[in-house]
């Protein structure tokens, strides 16, 4: 028996993979917009696999995902979206989709994908310590105060400190924050890397984002 997450603003659709999922033997654990989600399925909870939407009524999914990640919630997450265009599939892939199913859906075929992501061990991480990422608002906090950024900014920040101590790919971090296909030159990434370093100076984070020459980027932590 494993705990699903599932987040999804459709009372109907919620209703039916939550009752499928407890049918498998599972427990759930619901919500209905991205705000729930990040409350109820964060790392504190024994969530072992999520089940989220993209398109939410007050953010989008992939950003909740990214929100998570970053808190150090790493249980595998499998999309239910009737985005079904080839780079949304892409994109969320990106932004940290272990699967992806689109509506209208087989419920077998769901329970069958979680199934097996269930069995996946989940990859343990570390968090960014004393850095909390809004996807609502497109924030970050820190105990001295908060800040708000660009959906692009936000996008990068998410997938750099997803992993911290790790060294992040370049061609990873331009995939999670720009659509399939964009022309990015490492200029562009540079120029906002800086601008994420100033915010986060701003707020006197205590992560700090290094440059990994030739390879990309890691988050380091201020010393006391």
């Amino acid at each position: 028996m494993a705990t699903i997450g599932v987040c999804e603003d459709q009372q109907s659709i919620r209703t039916i993979v939550a009752r499928a999922v407890r049918g498998a033997g599972h427990e759930v654990i619901t919500a209905h917009d991205g705000r729930e989600a990040v409350q109820r399925f964060s790392p504190d909870h024994a969530v072992d696999v999520i089940v989220m939407d993209i398109g939410l009524p007050d953010a989008d999914g992939r950003d909740v995902v990214q929100a998570l990640k970053s808190a150090g919630q790493h249980a595998p997450v499998l999309f239910l979206t009737a985005l079904d265009a080839p780079h949304e599939h892409l994109a969320g892939f990106a932004t940290g989709a272990d699967d992806y199913v689109t509506k209208p859906f087989d419920l077998k075929v769901l329970l069958a994908r979680l199934d097996v992501l269930v069995r996946r061990a989940p990859a343990g991480g570390a968090s960014a310590p004393g850095l909390r990422l809004d996807p609502l608002t497109h924030s970050i906090r820190t105990g001295s105060g908060e800040v708000r950024l660009s959906p692009t900014e936000y996008r990068m920040l998410a997938a750099i400190t997803a992993r911290p101590g790790e060294v992040v790919r370049r061609r990873s971090v331009v995939a999670a924050a720009w659509p399939d296909g964009a022309i990015v030159t490492d200029n562009t990434v540079d120029s906002f890397i800086r601008r994420l370093r100033s915010k986060l100076e701003s707020i006197d984070s205590p992560t700090r984002i290094e440059t990994v020459r030739g390879v990309g980027f890691t988050t380091t932590q201020k010393a006391d």
